[in-house]
C-alpha cells in the first residue's frame, strides 16, 4: 500500500534526511504551534509533546494522508537549550556545551489515514570538546547556528567540536532515519523504492 505524505515541519534538513532513504514527501506543511516549553517539562517530554502537536496539527486538515511531526531538543541536564535566534543565545548555548556531554532528544509522531498515532523518542548522547573563544566566535561569525537547537548544526562546521557520539548521528541532524523509517513501514507506507 502506498498512501500519500506529509511532512510536518519547516526543517530542510528533515526534507533532505528522509530523501537521503528514498522518501519524497507530497507535502511539506510547517505546523504552527506554540513551542514554548510547559512549566517543569523535561527535555525528553518536550520532544515527544512538539512532535504530536506538529502532526496533529497539519493532520487535523488532511485525514487521508500519513503526517509525520517531528521535533528536536537539545539539553544540558534537565536544562532545554533553545532553538538559538539571537548571537547571544548561541554564545551561551556554546559555552554551556563546551567540552560537556549533552542529550539530544528526537520526538517521532506518525499519524496514519485511519486516525491512529504512533510515536517514538530517540535519544543521542553528544560530548563536545573544550572550546576555545576563538572557535565560538568564529562559529558565531559563520551564522550556521541560527535557528538550530543548541545552536549547532552537527552537519556543518560545528562537526569539528564533536569528540563522541553516542546513539543515532541522523537524530542530532533532525530526524532519525532508523525510528522514522520503522514506523512508517510499521504503519504500511511504503515508498516505490522500498517495494
Amino acid at each position: 500500500m502506498t498512501g500519500r505524505l506529509i511532512l510536518a515541519s519547516a526543517s530542510p534538513r528533515r526534507t533532505d534526511l528522509l530523501a537521503q532513504i528514498g522518501i519524497i514527501p507530497d507535502r511539506v506543511i510547517p505546523a504552527d504551534i506554540d513551542e514554548t516549553p510547559l512549566n517543569d517539562e523535561l527535555p525528553r517530554q518536550l520532544a515527544a509533546r512538539l512532535a504530536e502537536s506538529k502532526a496533529r496539527a497539519v493532520a487535523n486538515s488532511h485525514e487521508s494522508a500519513y503526517v509525520l511531526g517531528a521535533d528536536t531538543v537539545v539539553a544540558c541536564g534537565r536544562r532545554i537549550l533553545p532553538k538559538a535566534a539571537t548571537e547571544t543565545e548561541a554564545r551561551t548555548c556554546l559555552k554551556l556545551l563546551s567540552g560537556q556531554k549533552h542529550r539530544v532528544f528526537g520526538g517521532i509522531c506518525l499519524i496514519v489515514p485511519d486516525g491512529s498515532t504512533v510515536s517514538r523518542l530517540v535519544m543521542t548522547i553528544v560530548q563536545f570538546k573544550r572550546l576555545s573563544k576563538g572557535e565560538i566566535t568564529g562559529y558565531i561569525d559563520s551564522g550556521e547556528w541560527e535557528g538550530k537547537a543548541g545552536a549547532y548544526a552537527i552537519q556543518g562546521l560545528a562537526a569539528s567540536f564533536i569528540k563522541r557520539i553516542n546513539g543515532s548521528y541522523s537524530n542530532v541532524v533532525g530526524l532519525s532515519l532508523y525510528e522514522t523509517a520503522t514506523l512508517l513501514n510499521g504503519k504500511g507506507f511504503y515508498t516505490e523504492e522500498h517495494q
